[in-house]
């Protein structure tokens, strides 16, 4: 019941219900995956403007304008937001104008106001040429129709941003799967308890719930399952009407791994095992339809698999990498791909160090994970896959 990665990935993938679409306002599709076509309502900008404050003019006035030489030209009005100056400005003449105000007929550059002098209530002194670079010219973000966001793309803040400015109040997309995060093991205790000996804190929980809310999903946390399996089926009892039951523990050999040894006995398994580190023994089945990934219980290994398996499964991104020159050697493992932690630094990627499953502080330390496929030696010189942390 081995599995390689992409495989783990696929399989997964296909136990997933399709969760169909819905409509939703723009501040509420933070992290959803967008399944239309967005195009612009509107150009922006909607007309020709300023990028700067200052005075709207003809480039060709100021040409031999400096320190020393400076240049006088007549104010015959101002443009601003609201109050656009429409009249024509001819030769030697200029207009008072402020960030983001259309251009006046007849201007084609902009002085700013650092560089300019007063010369009463009706003129200026250009200590410099007007420059044609600081108009923002209508459309030259984007224009009306052409398509801007495509289907297919995870919601940002930018992307949602960008969805507002292009005249979209809402936007269809993904509906959230629900995923029910189940915690086990006597040795777990809530963060702020008191904690004793041989006892830790569930970081697991709070460390998944956030990456599933990454992942744009709905969230059903379900009571902590102590070591019994009259714990176990009554906590996957009340995970009815989830998407998928993602665990962490108990999936392991030893003798009180009983996840394991409930689907194995009576569920249904996909797999059992991935070839991979940290996180080999994650397993994937069903209980009474109900789709279950069980992860490791070692906090490293616990989120290294979410990383690389059950987020692409679960938004469909595909995981991306990056090629970078290996600073230092990456240990090769025979018969499993690695995930170590790395550093990237100055376009290169050393190892970080210490790699252990239970060091949870590497993983906000590292910056990446460095893939080593099985087999493979990975020398300082050689070039790398990397995934960003």
């Amino acid at each position: 019941m081995f599995v390689g990665v992409p495989e783990a990935r696929d399989l997964l993938r296909a136990l997933l219900p399709d969760p169909g679409t819905e409509t939703l306002p723009l501040a509420a599709a933070y992290g959803r995956t967008l399944v239309q076509t967005l195009e612009a309502r509107v150009s922006h900008p909607s007309a020709t403007e300023s990028a700067l404050d200052g005075i709207a003019c003809r480039e060709a006035d100021t040409r031999s304008a400096s320190s020393e030489t400076p240049v006088r030209l007549r104010v015959v009005g101002e443009s601003r937001a609201g109050l656009t100056h429409s009249a024509q400005v001819n030769a030697g003449e200029c207009v008072r104008i402020y960030t983001g105000a259309p251009l006046p007929p007849g201007t084609d550059a902009i002085c700013p106001v650092e560089q300019l002098d007063d010369g009463g209530p009706d003129h200026v002194w250009l200590r410099r040429p007007a420059r044609p670079e600081d108009v923002r010219h209508e459309g030259g973000d984007f224009m009306t129709g052409e398509t801007v966001l495509p289907a297919g793309l995870r919601l940002t803040a930018p992307r949602l941003a960008l969805a507002a400015a292009l005249g979209h109040a809402e936007v269809t997309v993904r509906r959230a799967l629900r995923v029910a995060l189940l915690s086990t093991g006597d040795e777990l205790v809530a963060p702020g308890l008191p904690l004793a000996r041989g006892q830790v804190y569930d970081s697991n929980r709070v460390g998944l719930h956030a990456m599933l809310l990454e992942c744009g999903c709905e969230v059903i946390a379900l009571d902590h399952a102590a070591d019994t399996p009259a714990a176990l089926q009554g906590a996957l009892d009340q995970a009815g009407g989830a998407d998928l039951l993602l665990t962490s523990g108990g999936v392991s050999m030893g003798r009180y791994d009983l996840l394991r040894d409930l689907l194995i006995g009576e569920g249904q398994v996909a797999f059992w095992k991935v070839r991979m580190r940290p996180g080999g023994p994650a397993i994937l089945g069903g209980w009474h339809g109900l789709p279950i990934f069980g992860l490791p219980g070692n906090p490293v290994s616990s989120l290294v698999v979410f990383h690389v398996i059950v987020r692409p499964a679960l938004t469909g991104q595909a995981v991306r990498t990056l090629r970078l020159r290996a600073a230092t050697t990456f240990r090769t493992l025979p018969d499993k791909t690695a995930f170590w932690r790395g550093v990237i630094d100055s376009g290169e990627v050393r190892d970080y160090g210490a790699q252990g499953s239970g060091m949870l502080r590497s993983l906000s330390e590292a910056n990446a994970l460095v893939v080593v496929p099985e087999g493979q030696t990975v020398k300082a010189g050689d070039d790398v896959d990397v995934i960003l942390l």
